[in-house]
């Protein structure tokens, strides 16, 4: 079975990239989100396996909806997106629950190796 993944990203050619990515190696993006506050929205939709989320979005940004889907969802797994030079807002992800982060601009194998290794 293949597994569900929300992508949230406020660019939408970002979402377009990880969606390209991940649907050649056999994930189904379940919806996207272009903010923190359509990423929680979505989550408690859709209930996806993963969730690939940007830090830097408007109205909401990545870590504060990261807390927000882990307050509701413990078991949420999610991935954070940054550029580089944003280590703290990374540290500051993992420590608020996110299973790994990717750094912009995407790597295709670097994707698929974090969300199977967040997957399990």
């Amino acid at each position: 079975m293949s597994k569900r993944i929300l992508v949230v990203d406020d660019a939408a050619f970002m979402r377009m990239m990880i969606k390209d990515i991940l649907s050649k190696n056999g994930f189904e993006v379940v919806g996207e989100a272009g903010d923190g506050v359509q990423a929680i929205e979505k989550y408690n939709e859709l209930k996806p396996d993963l969730v690939t989320m940007d830090i830097t979005m408007p109205e909401m940004d990545g870590i504060a909806a990261l807390k927000e889907i882990k307050a509701k969802d413990p078991t949420a797994t999610i991935i954070m997106c940054s550029a580089m030079g944003q280590q703290a807002m990374v540290i500051d992800a993992i420590q608020a629950g996110a299973k790994d982060f990717i750094v912009k601009p995407f790597q295709a194998d670097r994707v698929i190796e974090a969300i199977s290794k967040a997957l399990g």
